[in-house]
């Protein structure tokens, strides 16, 4: 049997490969791309029908070289990139380096790296679709086209440094759009009136909110909708009602089920880490790589834990679904299964070919191999383990009860519900959607009621007014910016990631806590693009563009053709642009404060970390220091105030000092963790620090050896030393 070869990506996932191969295959890895566009000058001749000029990637030369010398000295080539559009460009371009026929059957994918899948892929190569193929390729040119010929232009016209792109630059209207909404926001006010009230017993009490008032006393006859806008509205109420007991006119008793969200997609899965565990989207795509491409198992070897993390479709194989079948009936009982299969709709069939992301091997719970991974692996694997199961799993069973009782004719509500089955509950909770808009005027509670009947009287207890205001939409987060994105057709799975990134990157938007505001400089940026280059920073376009390139990996349309239609239009807006736009001079911010160096004036600048303050007199004077913000608290060691700063080595990590540090005498109080004011470790003493787990914050002692700290952490940022 002759020398076989099999090209991945990564040493990862050549690793993993590996343990399902036998001698006669060897496993090496790309590195990644190893041809691109040169970083030089445009790489597209735009006059000869957008033909590329690929060249080897800087650092790469040994990559390919080595590629050559075991491809020569093979009888048979398989190329094992990723099963996306991405993963077929490599193929391709490995194809070529390599001199291998694409129409040969050279290109083999999986969408899980296990036994089977592995085996099942080598057993039926196919040859490189190049729809797939040309749709990277088309997607390539295109940023290229844009970002190399916008970007000169904004470095020209505003200042070095700075990039625009066909998504990115949409994104960042998509945030500065929502923050241009709430700054138009105009509250206004609004009553709530609620009622304190029991049936008979002091223990049975609940709450009723005010909803209108009924034409006739009693409640017999029609019921309006009432909002109380001003205090005498509802002070009205309150006079009327004061005093007074309710009866009840109307109990209706109901019940209805909960289902299972879908199995995670690239985008939900970056939301809900978002929401439930706090990662990045950056952070989210990194730590699934590592879990998609294999871990080393304790008595396992290195290990593939999930499927393929880029997809936007919910579909799941029959394998997957009989072992999440039996492992819920082993674990939790048969009454705990659907029933029947649960399937899921796609909102497209661009990526239908994969599954959803989910679980490869299931006897490997994430309790049981905790040890082999890192802190931030055990709690993704986690999130996906359980998500997934949850899907095959029976709904929640939930009895309902609305109740109307009046005083007199103003008429007050409230709602009920009991879980009596949790079904897929027990393994996966709710969680309230980040950036979701109640009404504001509604009580959202669901509270346990005593059983009431029509015509009982409630006990009037209490009953009291509030004042309140309409709110804005919230500000986006990474998991409402992506949301948006998906639902708007901007980019795809592999872009969500990076795009946010990018955008951080320059400093167009920035982050406080969770939120992403526009920046002055990212609408300075995006305004100047979409007064002179409309359809980079349309929506619709964008969005067209993409359906393009789905139409040209489905076959329909040629890549050509996409750029032929976007190129001519563009060229002339960016002939026009550099004629008519003006050099903007962005005048720095002044602090009023001298330079203790040169005695220059000193300014707010923008760094990679966000703002500090410099010297104006730069670069002839080099002084720079921090923004100093208050934050809450006493320092633990002096007691003195705090402040927060960002660290430039972590990337803009926020930690803590006290605000004597620096001064005389000095106080050398640092901690990446806000210490709790007049808390103590009830076991050693030390101060405690508020620690966060995605939405949730708990304490936790500063003192490393306490006892309580002593658990095995394999947390990379717990490890960081401060050193600013």
């Amino acid at each position: 049997m002759g020398r076989k070869l099999v090209i991945v990506e990564s040493p990862a996932k050549s690793k993993t490969i590996g343990r399902y191969l036998g001698p006669d295959y060897q496993i090496t890895a790309s590195l990644g791309h190893i041809r691109d566009l040169p970083s030089s000058n445009l790489g597209v001749d735009v006059k000869n029908n957008f033909k590329p000029l690929y060249i080897t990637m800087k650092g790469k030369e040994k990559v390919v070289k080595d590629l050559k010398t075991l491809a020569a000295d093979s009888d048979e080539i398989f190329l094992a990139t990723d099963p996306d559009r991405e993963g077929e460009a490599i193929a391709w371009h490995l194809a070529k380096v390599l001199k291998i026929d694409p129409d040969s059957c050279c290109r083999i994918t999986f969408n899980e790296i296990t036994k089977h899948a592995v085996k099942e892929a080598i057993e039926h190569p196919r040859t490189i679709n190049m729809n797939l193929a040309d749709a990277q390729q088309a997607r390539r040119i295109l940023d290229r086209l844009v970002g190399y010929q916008l970007s000169p232009l904004l470095w020209k016209k505003i200042r070095k440094g700075l990039s625009a792109g066909r998504v990115q630059s949409v994104a960042t209207k998509i945030v500065m759009d929502r923050d241009a909404e709430i700054d138009r926001f105009q509250p206004e006010e609004f009553w709530l009136v609620k009622a304190l009230v029991t049936p008979d017993k002091a223990a049975d009490k609940f709450l009723m909110s005010y909803y209108g008032v009924n034409e006739s006393e009693g409640g017999k006859g029609k019921t309006s909708r009432v909002k109380l806008t001003c205090e005498d509205e509802a002070n009205a109420v309150l006079s009327e009602v004061k005093g007074h007991d309710f009866v009840v006119t109307s109990v209706k008793k109901g019940n209805r089920e909960r289902n299972p969200y879908p199995p995670f997609t690239t985008s939900t899965l970056q939301q809900e880490a978002s929401r439930r565990l706090g990662f990045s989207s950056k952070k989210t795509m990194s730590v699934a790589q590592q879990l998609y491409e294999g871990v080393e198992v304790k008595g396992a070897g290195q290990t593939a834990l999930v499927s393929y993390i880029r997809t936007d479709s919910v579909r799941i194989s029959d394998e997957a679904y009989e072992s999440a079948k039996s492992l819920i009936a082993e674990r939790f009982g048969k009454e705990y299964l659907a029933g029947y299969r649960r399937t899921y709709k796609n909102k497209n069939t661009a990526q239908d070919a994969h599954e959803a992301i989910r679980p490869t091997h299931f006897d490997l719970d994430p309790k049981d191999i905790r040890d082999s991974l890192t802190s931030d692996q055990f709690k993704l694997y986690s999130l996906i383990w359980d998500r997934f199961l949850a899907t095959q799993m029976a709904a929640a069973r939930v009895d309902t009860v609305s109740v109307e009782a009046v005083c007199g004719r103003q008429v007050f509500r409230t709602n009920g519900e009991t879980i009596t089955f949790k079904g897929f509950l027990v393994l996966y909770s709710d969680i309230e959607e980040e950036g979701s808009e109640k009404a504001d005027d509604e009580d959202n509670s669901k509270a346990k009621l005593p059983a009431l009947n029509d015509n009982q009287q409630l006990r009037n207890l209490d009953v009291t007014g509030t004042q309140k205001f309409t709110t804005p939409p919230s500000h986006y987060t990474e998991a409402t910016l992506i949301k948006a994105m998906e639902e708007n057709g901007i980019g795809r799975p592999s872009t969500y990631a990076p795009t946010i990134s990018t955008i951080l990157d320059r400093q167009y938007i920035e982050k406080e806590g969770r939120m992403l505001k526009i920046t002055d400089l990212g609408k300075l940026v995006t305004n100047m693009l979409a007064e002179n280059f409309s359809e980079i920073v349309d929506v619709s376009f964008t969005a067209g563009m993409e359906s393009s390139l789905d139409k040209v990996e489905e076959g329909e349309v040629r890549w050509e053709k996409v750029l032929s239609d976007f190129y001519p239009r563009f060229e002339e807006q960016l002939k026009a642009a550099s004629e008519s736009i003006a050099k903007i001079e962005i005048e720095p911010e002044k602090t009023g404060e001298e330079c203790p160096l040169c005695g220059g004036e000193l300014v707010i600048k923008e760094g990679r970390y966000g703002k500090f303050i410099a010297c104006s007199n730069f670069p002839t004077c080099n002084y720079t220091k921090n923004i100093e913000i208050a934050a809450k608290g006493k320092c633990p060691i002096c007691g003195s105030g705090l402040l927060s700063h960002r660290s430039k080595k972590y990337k803009g990590k926020l930690f803590y000092t006290c605000d004597k540090k620096g001064s005389d005498p000095e106080c050398g109080f640092i901690s990446w963790d806000l210490p709790i004011e007049g808390k103590t470790c009830p076991t050693c003493g030390a101060y405690m620090v508020l620690k966060h787990y995605g939405k949730k914050a708990y304490p936790k002692c500063s003192n490393r050896d306490c006892i309580t700290n002593q658990r095995k952490k394999k947390d990379d940022g717990d490890g960081a030393e401060v050193n600013e």
